[in-house]
């Protein structure tokens, strides 16, 4: 027999999640207006172009490469938390804690970008970098926002496993 789960609850549950994507993108925003604002004060004596361009290079494969992963790692998070045993615990308690989980990891991860357009620019790079590996960040926290549909399938998971 299905289990039924009254979606304003988890739309409630939602929440905290989502305030921890809402403090990630606040974050990006300051880190770009500290930037604007205080500019070259911040800027260390600029690197050698060519040292500056390899490290670049370096950090957008790797803020490239942390899509992916994080769309990988979140899969396996999203099925494990479906499958793992909950004990004699309530399956509303761990999935809400699974799925926090899971929601600070990704974004944690998908963070880094907007982090490595920081330090481009404190190395001495032009604002227009600074906003590129931002613009990514912002871009990953929109793909990796907390979902409804993933909630609600993980607690019809353990729901069911709950009642076997």
């Amino acid at each position: 027999m299905p289990h039924r789960i009254d979606r304003q609850r988890l739309q409630a549950d939602l929440g905290l999640p989502w305030l921890i994507v809402v403090m990630a993108a606040v974050v990006l925003a300051a880190i770009v207006l500290v930037c604007q604002i205080l500019g070259a004060d911040l800027q260390q004596q600029p690197f050698p172009e060519a040292t500056r361009e390899w490290i670049r290079t370096v950090l957008y494969g790797i803020g490239i490469v942390a899509f992916p992963f994080t769309n990988l790692l979140r899969h396996v998070q999203l099925r494990l938390n479906q499958t793992m045993p909950i004990g004699n615990v309530a399956y509303g308690k761990v999935a809400k804690k699974r799925y926090l989980q899971t929601v600070v990891v990704s974004v944690s991860l998908i963070q880094s970008p907007g982090l490595y357009g920081l330090i481009m620019f404190l190395l001495g790079d032009p604002f227009n970098t600074l906003i590129i590996f931002t613009l990514m960040s912002a871009l990953g926290l929109y793909l990796y926002r907390p979902k409804l549909d993933e909630y609600e399938r993980l607690m019809v998971a353990l729901a069911n496993q709950d009642h076997e």
